[in-house]
């Protein structure tokens, strides 16, 4: 027989057309689209009518979100504007990246955490110590285009991590008795977190 025709084929709200309400996730949108389309989808009309408000529903998600963006990049920009001076010197050091070179970093900075692990025993980190600092001063140069201010950058991150990491562990770690080389291993950890951060974000 013919197939079944949509009945809210000329229903102008997309949201009321799909069935979906108006705060409705983009999953729901889809679940919607995908169990229509299973009823109507062999009706030429009725599948056009499905897939136009699919898409006028996702495509208005997408400007709400692009908006509200744009929105927090424009308060945000304004609050540091109106910040103190040392407050937007600081600012202007730090630029974030695309997340995927903040994942990729990431992970180069863990698999050295689990070289150091797995090597504590042979001795302590100074060596996978000195290959963080070094890809820290690259990253740093290649966007930098300033090896001193690349080496200033990476020298300070390493110093204030390790710093950090040889007065806080120990606290941390009150009721555990560390033995040197475990301070070591935890201590340059602690540094690569700072070195992963430097190379990412600073400028």
């Amino acid at each position: 027989g013919p197939p079944p025709v949509f009945n809210r084929i000329y229903v102008r709200d997309p949201h009321k057309r799909l069935g979906v309400s108006y705060d409705a996730s983009e999953m729901e949108v889809e679940e919607a689209r995908s169990f229509l389309l299973s009823q109507y989808g062999r009706h030429e009309r009725s599948r056009e009518a499905i897939e136009d408000a699919h898409d006028r529903i996702i495509f208005e998600s997408f400007r709400v979100r692009k908006r509200s963006k744009i929105n927090l990049k424009t308060n945000l920009k304004k609050k540091l504007d109106e910040s103190p001076p040392w407050v937007r010197k600081l600012a202007s050091f730090v630029e974030t990246p695309k997340s995927t070179i903040i994942l990729q970093r990431a992970a180069l900075y863990a698999a050295i955490g689990v070289w150091s692990v797995m090597n504590a025993a042979e001795g302590g980190p100074a060596f996978q110590v000195f290959v963080a600092l070094g890809c820290c001063i690259y990253f740093i140069n290649d966007r930098v285009k300033s090896l001193s201010r690349a080496f200033i950058l990476g020298l300070g991150s390493l110093f204030i991590g390790w710093t950090l990491g040889s007065l806080v562990i120990p606290s941390l770690s009150v009721s555990v008795s560390l033995q040197r080389g475990s301070l070591e291993l935890f201590t340059a950890l602690s540094s690569y977190v700072f070195l992963w951060v430097a190379c990412t974000f600073l400028k």
